[in-house]
C-alpha cells in the first residue's frame, strides 16, 4: 500500500483535481449556453408565449445534430477547433471545449422539459395580469421549475463526468487518463480499481449533494 501511494498516490490526487476543474468549468458554462438555449426552444414552441416555428426548428435541428454525435467522435472533429479557442487539444484544457459543446444541447432539452412539466394556468395567469414574455420567463418559468431544473443538473452533471472520462482515452486529462494510461496500459489493476472507486464516489457524492438540495427548495415535499 505504501509503495502504491508513494508511486501514484500524487498523479491521482492530480488527476482528482483535474477532473473536477473540467467538471466545474464544462457545467458551468454548459449552462450558461444551455439554459438560454432551452429558453428559446421552448417559448418559440407551437402553441407557447412567443411561438416561431423557424426558430424553433433551426434550434432543435442545432440541438439533435449535436446530441447525436459521440462524444469521442466530437472530440475528433472539434481538434481545430478546440486548439484555435483553448490553444491545445489535449490535456485538461482542451477537454473543456467539446465538453461545454456536447453539454450545452443536453443541458438545454432538460431545460425545455423541465418547463413543459409546468402546469400552464401558471403562466397563463401570469400573461392574463399583463407580464411581458421576458418577466413570465424569469418570475414564472425559472423559479417554478427551479427544482426540475436541479434534477436535471445532477444528471447533467453526472453524464459530464462520464464524458471526461471517456476524453481520457484521447488525450484529455482526469481520472480517465490515469485509468487508461497507467491502468489499461501498464496492466495495473490496482491503479484502475482505484480510479473506478473514485469515480463512483464522485458521482454518489455529487447525487447526494443535489437530493439535499431538491428537498430544501421543493415546495412539493
Amino acid at each position: 500500500m505504501a509503495e502504491f501511494v508513494a508511486e501514484y498516490g500524487s498523479i491521482i490526487l492530480i488527476a482528482v483535481k483535474d477532473t473536477l476543474i473540467m467538471l466545474v468549468l464544462s457545467t458551468g458554462f454548459g449552462y450558461l449556453f444551455g439554459i438560454p438555449l432551452g429558453v428559446v426552444a421552448y417559448i418559440t414552441d407551437h402553441g407557447s408565449i412567443s411561438e416561431n416555428q423557424v426558430i424553433n426548428s433551426v434550434v432543435g435541428w442545432v440541438i439533435n445534430i449535436i446530441r447525436s454525435i459521440p462524444f469521442i467522435i466530437l472530440i475528433l472533429f472539434l481538434i481545430p477547433y478546440t486548439r484555435l479557442i483553448m490553444g491545445t487539444a489535449s490535456g485538461t484544457r482542451g477537454v473543456i471545449f467539446p465538453l461545454v459543446v456536447s453539454a450545452t444541447p443536453f443541458i438545454a432539452r432538460m431545460v425545455e422539459s423541465s418547463f413543459n412539466e409546468l402546469d400552464q394556468g401558471v403562466i397563463e395567469s401570469a400573461r392574463a395580469m399583463g407580464a411581458t414574455n421576458f418577466q413570465i420567463i424569469w418570475k414564472v418559468l425559472l423559479p417554478e421549475s427551479f427544482p426540475s431544473l436541479l434534477r436535471g443538473m445532477a444528471i447533467a452533471t453526472i453524464t459530464i463526468i462520464g464524458y471526461i472520462a471517456m476524453a481520457g482515452m484521447v488525450g484529455g486529462g482526469g481520472l480517465g487518463a490515469v485509468a487508461i494510461n497507467y491502468g489499461y496500459y501498464r496492466y495495473e489493476r490496482t491503479v484502475m480499481t482505484v480510479t473506478v472507486v473514485l469515480t463512483i464516489l464522485l458521482v454518489q457524492l455529487i447525487q447526494a449533494a443535489f437530493n439535499l438540495i431538491v428537498r430544501r427548495v421543493d415546495k412539493n415535499k
